[in-house]
């Protein structure tokens, strides 16, 4: 899972991507002081594949991974090249889903590129920048369809499609908030490679005051309203007190967390909102070989989610035997003997649709 983080200059984004990957990311206050970007891989915490390690002892542990890139801070025009914008949107293009850090703090010794706090017109500057490049390439492969679908009425939809969208963002409204939108529109719209139409999570970098409990001003309260009318997520985060736990160990982490009020860290509730907006679940192998989570669309079924782990496990795919996680450290205290002597050990064929926290080995033939 590939995931941009983006936002204006100077709103905290490097700082929150310093944090949750210890890349050591430059973080300075001025605009452009990220220009290529910056990449990091991290773990996804999940107690289970810990869980399991302990039980199995097992020589390796692997957790599922997400990477975080640091995108240099955009500024108006850079649709049209202004800045490092050309860059800016290509590197957009490159990832799944979109992390847009949005300043919800108060701090006159850091500079806002507008010289005022105010999320909405920080989040309409960037996604005004991603819809006038969208329409720019809509404009183009509309031109092109039209001529195309004279000889070939097959394109008839896909043009019609591709005309409703520009409409719709020729209002100054990102793709993502286009709604009543069939299956099949749905489909040529993930064709068409929009970066508007990108999934994306706001999040909102409060304070260290206002990060307790979830807590909320009235900067985070527009990121929420505006998220949800778009059917986007919204996390709230200090990147401020992400710095300060990045160097802590879990048990010291878990305290000091705890001290100020806050339940999980900003990395657990970015990973979490990305699975939600990406529809992405896991499923375990375990074994004292290795223990290992890995990381599917929700809805994938045994064969497909065996070819993650290696092609000839889906080519040649026998049956799944499979049981629920909590059904097996639960009633049947971690022994598959157990789970095989109450039947909580399945036998599951190739239409079985894989859940969230399946253990799973997959039996094969090539």
């Amino acid at each position: 899972m590939k995931l941009g983080i983006i936002g204006l200059p100077n709103v905290g984004k490097s700082t929150l991507f310093n944090a949750i990957t210890k890349a050591g990311a430059e973080a300075a206050n001025y605009p452009f002081c990220t220009i290529e970007p910056n990449v990091g891989v991290v773990t996804v915490p999940d107690e289970r594949i810990t869980k399991l390690h302990e039980l199995y002892n097992s020589r390796k542990t692997i957790y599922a991974t997400v990477e975080f890139s640091d995108i240099a801070g955009l500024v108006k025009g850079a649709s049209k090249g202004e800045g490092l914008g050309n860059k800016f949107l290509g590197h957009i293009r490159a990832v799944e889903a979109i992390v847009h850090v949005v300043r919800c703090f108060e701090d006159d010794n850091i500079v806002h590129v507008d010289g005022r706090i105010d999320p909405i017109s920080d989040i309409d500057t960037i996604n005004t920048e991603l819809v006038l490049s969208d329409m720019e390439i809509l404009e183009r492969r509309i031109a092109k369809t039209q001529k195309a679908a004279r000889n070939d009425k097959s394109l008839a939809k896909e043009l019609e499609v591709m005309e409703k969208a520009y409409e719709f963002m020729s209002s100054g409204k990102s793709a993502r908030a286009m709604e009543d939108l069939e299956q099949d529109e749905i489909d040529i719209m993930n064709t068409l490679e929009l970066l508007s139409w990108k999934p994306i999570i706001y999040v909102a970098n409060v304070s260290e005051d206002d990060a307790a409990d979830d807590g909320s001003n009235e900067y985070v309260e527009a990121v929420r309203e505006f998220a949800e009318s778009e059917g986007a997520e919204a996390v709230v985060i200090s990147a401020e007190i992400e710095n300060e736990i990045s160097e802590l160990d879990d048990e010291e982490k878990a305290e000091y967390l705890g001290e100020l009020g806050i339940t999980e860290s900003g990395l657990d509730k970015l990973v979490k909102a990305s699975y939600k907006l990406l529809d992405l679940i896991s499923f375990l192998t375990a074994g004292e070989d290795e223990c290992r989570a890995w990381t599917i669309k929700n809805g994938t079924k045994a064969p497909q989610a065996a070819g993650k782990i290696h092609t000839d496990f889906e080519r040649g795919f026998i049956r799944a035997e499979t049981i629920a996680y909590d059904a097996f450290m639960g009633e049947c205290g971690g022994s598959m003997a157990k789970a095989k002597e109450l039947g909580l050990l399945r036998s599951e064929g190739k239409e079985y649709v894989v859940k969230d926290g399946d253990i799973i080995t997959f039996l094969f033939n090539v």
